[in-house]
């Protein structure tokens, strides 16, 4: 067995957001199981993302200061993911006067993990490296926070990146490393965007070019975008061994659209680390999904997996889909509502949603 590094939550995904009572419920029923960090950093908050530069309301603000009381009430330390857009582009005077009122504004909320997001963002910057940790430095001399994570542009091996958003810079990852202070955290997802296993060796290869442990963002149970909204990814994780611990300063994953059914893998993840080689997924699977749904729902869920998490939407005959909305309404649970309206298109997540978030 090995020990468990700091698991956390990142709410980075694209599509409908959380409600605040969802997220508290998510907050109140993963700390028990490790969950120590939540990142709050939705793509469909315009303000920290395409309208960064402007102040949240005062309502929003009012609600993200109460979840961070919240959040500290439960042991589990705040975090805000900000998107400061293109700003690597051109971090001018007018650029730095909006991201220091901003920093301010987090300091006031209570923001105790602090991450600066520079992910599928387009550059046109030569020294690319250079800017985005000179950026990273000006911000850690400006806010209160007590730890700083930054997600670089290119923040996985996967040549996606690379077609959707610019060729990488030769030695991208070595030269931000270098520069970075050693204070500062680096997010990385893995081999793949949404890597299908994540190994020792490759964190091992990670860690010596970022001169430090990432934290490994894991794109696993999200379901954002038009293909996989689709799905509703349930199942206990794998292909990640628990000896990936000696090589992680930590292990955040982004949630799936449905706040209730994320818990059932995220609440297998701890278990991973915990039994190591006596890992089974499969019995976790049904650990888990006791747990949070009760015997008779998860027997249900766990019967109609292939449907739910293989098949997906698109696939689900019209007459299937009408058993299947009957059955779950029969449940008075929020993880059966959930599926009824995954099951009716709700969390449904477009190619427009995504480029426009």
């Amino acid at each position: 067995m090995s020990d468990q590094p700091p698991l956390g939550i990142i709410e980075g995904f694209y599509g409908p957001l959380w409600s605040w009572e969802e997220r508290r419920q998510v907050v109140q029923s993963l700390a028990p199981s490790g969950y120590r960090n939540y990142w709050y950093a939705p793509k469909g908050d315009a303000f920290l993302r395409r309208k960064w530069s402007e102040p949240h309301p005062a309502e929003l603000a009012d609600e993200l200061a109460g979840f961070a009381r919240f959040c500290a009430e439960h042991g589990v330390s705040f975090g805000i993911g900000l998107s400061p857009f293109e700003v690597f582009n051109n971090f001018d005077d007018s650029a730095k006067t909006a991201l220091a009122s901003k920093l301010a504004a987090f300091d006031e909320l209570g923001v105790s993990n602090l991450a600066i997001l520079f992910d599928d963002m387009t550059s046109d910057t030569p020294d690319l490296a250079a800017r985005q940790a000179d950026i990273l430095h000006w911000v850690a001399d400006r806010s209160r926070a007590d730890t700083l994570t930054v997600c670089p542009s290119y923040y996985s091996d996967d040549p996606v990146l690379d077609r959707v958003f610019g060729q990488r810079p030769d030695h991208y990852l070595e030269d931000l490393g270098r520069r970075l202070d050693s204070s500062v955290q680096v997010f990385w997802t893995g081999e793949e965007v949404c890597s299908r296993e994540v190994s020792p060796g490759h964190l091992q290869r990670v860690s010596e070019s970022l001169q430090r442990k990432p934290v490994l963002w894991d794109n696993y149970p999200v379901n954002d975008g038009d293909r996989m909204s689709q799905h509703l990814h349930l199942r206990a994780f794998t292909g990640r061994p628990a000896a990936n611990a000696a090589h992680l300063s930590g292990h955040a994953i982004n949630p799936a659209l449905q706040p209730v059914l994320t818990t059932i893998p995220a609440m297998t993840l701890s278990m991973s680390y915990a039994q190591g080689p006596s890992y089974q997924y499969g019995q976790a699977f049904r650990q888990a999904a006791e747990q949070v749904l009760g015997q008779e729902l998860a027997g249900q869920l766990s019967a109609d997996l292939l449907v739910l998490q293989d098949a997906g939407l698109n696939r689900i005959s019209a007459e299937r889909r009408e058993s299947l909305t009957r059955c779950y309404s029969g449940f008075d649970h929020p993880a059966a509502r959930e599926i009824v309206k995954w099951l009716s298109g709700v969390y449904q997540v477009t190619d427009e949603m995504v480029q426009t978030q």
